[in-house]
């Protein structure tokens, strides 16, 4: 006697659907990049969306801020300090305005984008890396250490950077023999995953410059492989079998001889982009090239990786930026968004899970990595570790306006750039003290009195408001509960146990 309980697997993700977004809220006439190399060419955060861009003369990427819609004027300035074509660009996840460029002129800058977006084209960076001999073209902001950037190069290099102090704090040049294809750190960002044109996967601890494990020819084909942590420290991969099949491997990091899952796919040649999602612990794969986005979802269950469905439509994508889960809108029960690349066209596509209610959706929406580092960069530099500071999503999360340089500032004493803020950042608090007038014991009572009156006032407020929040949270823990044992009960009724 069998029983289809068993057939079904329960997941608040198997209905997951991806819709794009109509026409008129699409970006139009934006020429991406011709440049033949397996990188997103796209980068989205809650305030902006940057893109790879022809240039003429050198490199440049666009900045728009992540609500422009409709045509882009050929007249709007763009980021343009490179002298050649530049290759990945990655915001900074402690900071929406900062974004870090990497370029075939072996050159890694830093940029400040202004709240609004560029007035005029940006040609002078904050912060200039100079360390790679040959194209840089990866780039990985650290998890959870404030201004920690790891870019690795066509010269078998990997460098770890402070980038508040433009100092190149380590530098791997010994553990891969061969071009490195994808870097990715894990959680708390003590170790990261490699793939090389050797077909090994490494596990490598970045401050002891050290190779943990190597997994040799963990795909065998001769195409391009990726890898990404998930967020219980297994691996995924994506790559080729012997048969130019294209595949999806999961590892688990104490053990690599082999893998826990596999499943190939079909025998294109685009190089599957994977795009994990922590929060939910869905995973996207995008093929350049492709005219679909795979979406499966990683669990403890065999066998572990779930195919849930595919996006299709009729146009190839040139490239893909994942938007953060900050930046998604939650009253849509929408659980991830991508911005595809067409050749002269940005698509967003989001992913959403049907519910019926408009009450935030709490059990789709834990916790998520918000923007506060959790250590600073000499911090990690000297061995500690931490995970990302957490952040609830309930009621929609609202960019703060930018930090100008003081993100970029890792220490007080160590200025951004210290040959042209350092006097700056000495002489603005002496004007300041030279300015102010001791005000007369009168007044100063007065103004004490009025100050004391209105933080009450705004204590009182503040006091209702969290009161009514917490009766909303009440309500919503109560309908969310109410929410599952429904969605439960229509499964059991699906499947036929009722």
């Amino acid at each position: 006697m069998s029983f289809r309980r068993g057939v079904v697997r329960q997941s608040k993700f198997r209905h997951v659907f991806a819709q794009a977004w109509k026409a008129e809220h699409c970006m139009d006439d934006v020429r991406v990049t011709r440049v033949t190399w397996e990188a997103p060419l796209c980068a989205a955060n809650p305030k902006f969306i940057a893109l790879i861009v022809e240039a003429g003369g050198g490199g440049a990427f666009l900045v728009l801020p992540l609500n422009k819609s409709g045509r882009v004027d050929q007249n709007t300035p763009t980021v343009c300090g490179h002298a050649a074509p530049v290759l990945d660009v990655q915001w900074c996840p402690h900071d929406d305005n900062v974004i870090a460029s990497a370029s075939e002129d072996c050159m890694v800058k830093v940029w400040q984008i202004p709240d609004g977006g560029l007035k005029a084209p940006m040609t002078e960076a904050i912060v200039t890396l100079e360390g790679h001999s040959k194209r840089v073209g990866i780039l990985a902001w650290h998890p959870t250490a404030l201004n920690i950037l790891l870019t690795a190069g066509c010269d078998n290099l990997l460098c770890i950077w402070d980038v508040g102090t433009g100092e190149l704090v380590y530098q791997l040049s010994d553990a891969h023999p061969d071009l490195i294809y994808s870097v990715c750190w894990n959680k708390e960002g003590n170790i990261i995953c490699t793939t090389c044109k050797d077909k090994a996967l490494r596990i490598i601890d970045p401050r002891r410059g050290t190779v943990l494990k190597v997994k040799e020819k963990a795909h065998e084909g001769t195409r391009p492989m990726r890898a990404v942590f998930l967020s219980d420290g297994k691996i995924l991969t994506t790559g080729f079998s012997r048969m130019s099949e294209r595949q999806l491997a999961l590892w688990d990091m104490r053990d690599l001889t082999e893998p826990m899952a596999i499943q190939e796919m079909d025998t294109s040649n685009g190089v599957l982009l994977p795009f994990y999602d922590p929060d939910t612990n869905m995973v996207y794969l995008c093929g350049k090239g492709d005219c679909t986005i795979r979406y499966f979802e990683v669990t403890d269950e065999s066998p572990y990786v779930h195919f849930i469905s595919l996006y299709s439509s009729k146009e190839p994508q040139r490239g893909a930026g994942f938007l953060c889960k900050r930046g998604v809108d939650v009253n849509k029960c929408e659980i991830a968004r991508f911005y595809k690349l067409h050749e002269r066209k940005v698509e967003p596509i989001s992913m959403t899970v049907p519910r019926k209610s408009d009450l935030f959706q709490g059990d789709l929406y834990p916790d998520t990595a918000g923007p506060e580092p959790s250590l600073l960069a000499e911090d990690w530099i000297a061995g500690q570790d931490a995970p990302p500071l957490l952040i609830s999503l309930s009621g929609g999360y609202v960019a703060p306006a930018s930090k100008h340089k003081d993100t970029l500032r890792g220490r007080p004493k160590l200025p951004l750039q210290s040959a042209n803020s350092g006097p700056a950042a000495t002489a603005t608090p002496v004007t300041r003290e030279t300015e102010v007038e001791t005000p007369a014991p009168a007044k100063v009572v007065q103004e004490t009195e009025a100050v004391t009156d209105k933080a009450r006032k705004e204590e009182d407020q503040l006091n209702e408001i969290l009161a009514e929040v917490r009766a909303l949270k009440a309500v919503v823990l109560a309908q969310g509960q109410r929410i599952d044992l429904l969605e439960r009960h229509l499964a059991r009724i699906e499947d036929g146990d009722v």
